[in-house]
């Protein structure tokens, strides 16, 4: 039923951010029409964590070896807007996107539901 999931950044500059997913990232995209680039993003995991405030939604893109992934980005000219800090479930810092938002980029050191591991349920 449910073959996929649909990511939208919403930015002050979408044209810069499309480029960066593009050219930093090196991330392969279809062209939807008048140069609206749809991309394929990394297998990705979803999380539900409770909130006392207003529920919202969060987009953190993860690695293998976040030293070396921080250093890769920052010779391409990345900009991070925080330091890497060791978390409970892993080490995290952040990136600052073209247009002005700002991305999480994590090491995770929690299980991850692939292949084997990963519990399938029937679904309807």
């Amino acid at each position: 039923m449910i073959n996929g999931a649909h990511m939208v950044i919403h930015s002050r500059d979408a044209e810069a951010d499309r480029l960066f997913l593009r050219d930093v990232l090196g991330w392969a995209y279809v062209d939807a029409g008048h140069g609206w680039l749809i991309f394929e993003a990394p297998p990705t995991e979803v999380a539900c964590h409770p909130t006392g405030g207003e529920p919202a939604h969060e987009l953190m893109l993860m690695c293998d070896d976040l030293d070396a992934t921080v250093a890769e980005l920052t010779r391409a000219g990345v900009e991070f807007t925080r330091p890497a800090q060791d978390v409970r479930w892993g080490r995290v810092t952040a990136l600052r996107l073209p247009g002005g938002g700002e991305i999480a980029l994590y090491e995770p050191r929690h299980p991850r539901p692939r292949g084997a591991d990963a519990v399938r349920v029937p679904g309807p």
